[in-house]
């Protein structure tokens, strides 16, 4: 739930700015494959133009591959869909005879690829960095043919989604603490109900996560946060475990019940471009405002109703002097405020921070 993430977010926060600056990693990542391919050689591209779309800026960057079956044979007439990731302006082409495609004119960006043609399993890669000038050769993609000619192979939009949730599973900051609910996909396909639970579960028992909630807890015990749980070892245990109640309750209910009920998207989905007073906005707005699984902006009953609802069952194990109705507000509060940094730490830092594979020969 980004309540969860918020909270992730500014612990971080607080360990940035007691850690020496950081150089910005390799972000370049390996293409993630779908339905069992495997690798192949890599192969020259032939000179296919991409279509252009109006809100695609034109660089000097190019993307080339090959498609081919297991046997090693090239795969023609296939749509070749090539993503910017955060923006809008996706380009196609199709292989040519010997499996070869090209996309020319690209601006400098973080791109995904997907794949799919008849009797073939949808594939789709990990995110890639093109940079300006750059020349990029894919690997050689191999994709699983089916046994019967006559079948032909669709994703549906729960393997796509699945997909998707896939490469947000390995988004870490540093390395080590996940990112799993930034979406960098700006137009991702919607979250079915299991899949909320899923990833909910997932990002729990995270081990980073037991670090994080140990510092919340530490610093509850700094600066005296509840004082009816008392000092030392014994008062840092009860912090410990309320703090550990409440980043349970309000995952469950904030990224996996509520935006079932309510059919919303419990993720944050990165903007990316615009300027920063456009993207601060975006940022500060998904505290209030959600996408729902129908691709439209709603109220996010799921985030607002359940940390409400995570701060009021915190009366149960909060001590009988931290309880009521206005300490409830006050969680609440301090909880809608921590969510809205949070999310400009994902828009303007997360990024930056995150370490990923290495794939073909992008440089960050």
């Amino acid at each position: 739930m980004i309540g969860f993430e918020c909270r992730t977010a500014s612990a971080l926060l607080a360990v940035l700015c007691m850690a020496p600056a950081l150089s910005a990693p390799a972000i370049a990542q390996t293409a993630a494959q779908v339905g069992g391919q495997s690798e192949a050689p890599i192969a020259a591209a032939s000179a296919n133009g991409a279509s252009d779309l109006p809100d695609a800026p034109e660089g000097t960057a190019q993307v080339a591959g090959t498609l081919l079956d297991k046997q090693g044979n090239p795969i023609s007439s296939a749509t070749v869909t090539l993503i910017p990731v955060g923006r809008l302006g996706e380009r196609t082409t199709t292989s040519a005879a010997d499996g070869s495609f090209t996309f020319t004119g690209l601006a400098p960006s973080q791109y995904r690829l997907t794949v799919t043609a008849e009797g073939l399993d949808f594939y789709t890669s990990g995110e890639f960095t093109v940079r300006p000038g750059e020349a990029v050769m894919l690997p050689g993609i191999a994709l699983t043919i089916s046994t019967s000619s006559t079948v032909t192979v669709t994703a549906s939009q729960e393997q796509i989604a699945a997909a998707e949730i896939h490469l947000q599973e390995q988004q870490r900051v540093f390395g080590v603490f996940q990112n799993f609910y930034t979406s960098y996909i700006w137009d991702a396909q919607p979250m079915s109900v299991r899949q909320k639970y899923v990833l909910a579960f997932r990002s729990l028992y995270d081990p980073p996560q037991f670090l994080i909630v140990a510092g919340l807890a530490g610093a509850e015990q700094y600066e005296g946060t509840y004082p009816g749980y008392g000092p030392g070892i014994e008062g840092y245990g009860k912090r410990y475990g309320a703090a550990l109640a409440t980043e349970v309750v309000s995952r469950i209910l904030g990224s996996a019940v509520l935006p079932s009920i309510f059919h919303q998207d419990p993720r944050y989905f990165y903007q990316g471009s615009g300027g920063i007073a456009s993207r601060t906005v975006h940022a500060a707005s998904f505290s209030f405002i959600a996408r729902g699984d129908n691709g439209r902006q709603q109220i996010n009953y799921s985030y607002l109703l359940g940390s409400l609802t995570s701060s009021a069952i915190a009366n149960l194990y909060h001590p009988a002097s931290s309880r009521g109705v206005g300490d409830t507000f006050q969680t609440f509060g301090i909880d809608l405020a921590g969510n809205i940094a949070g999310n400009l730490f994902r828009e303007f830092l997360l990024r930056h921070l995150e370490r990923v594979p290495a794939f073909a020969n992008g440089k960050h």
